[in-house]
């Protein structure tokens, strides 16, 4: 089963994706995307580390190919998050690459080794302001990602102003 989370900024997503495993048996692992670079990378992990203390989560860093993620078959995984994983993959080497098609492959072979797979995403693109030509591109993506994924997603939730709204499933 694959569950796709999505909402704005700090609209509580991370926590009730969280909470989807509550009820979750066994190993549950945490595929960390965001790379610990930066004043403001390294408080936003903190503060998701210290959200899941004590939830059970075995954390796996990856940061790209997210398909090869040490994690066993049959397993449940967090996948924390899709924007992250597109800004590292996308800019990998200091140049704008197309990575879209390869993310979307790379998360469904995840989902198809996993019993559970909640990927967390954000949305972005809807404010109506023209950005340069890398943020544009990434917003395009990230917007051709998630339809991707909510295509071949179970459920798909929203999450507004911390209020998980069903929108598929």
């Amino acid at each position: 089963m694959m569950i796709l989370v999505t909402g704005g900024s700090k609209c509580g997503k991370s926590c009730f994706a969280e909470s989807l495993f509550d009820a979750v048996s066994g190993k549950k692992y945490y595929l960390a995307a965001m790379q610990p670079t930066g004043a403001e990378a390294l408080t936003a992990i903190e503060r998701h580390r210290k959200m899941r203390a004590d939830k059970g989560f075995l954390t796996v860093e990856q940061y790209t190919d997210i398909d090869r993620a040490d994690v066993p078959a049959g397993s449940a995984v967090l996948l924390e998050c899709v924007g992250n994983l597109l800004a590292n993959e996308m800019f990998r080497d200091e140049q704008i690459i197309d990575c879209t098609d390869k993310i979307i492959d790379d998360i469904l072979r995840l989902k198809n080794r996993t019993k559970l797979l909640v990927v967390v995403t954000n949305q972005v693109g809807s404010d109506g302001i023209e950005y340069d030509k890398g943020t544009a591109e990434y917003i395009a993506a990230l917007g051709k990602i998630n339809q991707k994924i909510a295509a071949n997603a179970d459920k798909v939730i929203e999450c507004v102003y911390g209020i998980p709204v069903t929108v598929k499933g």
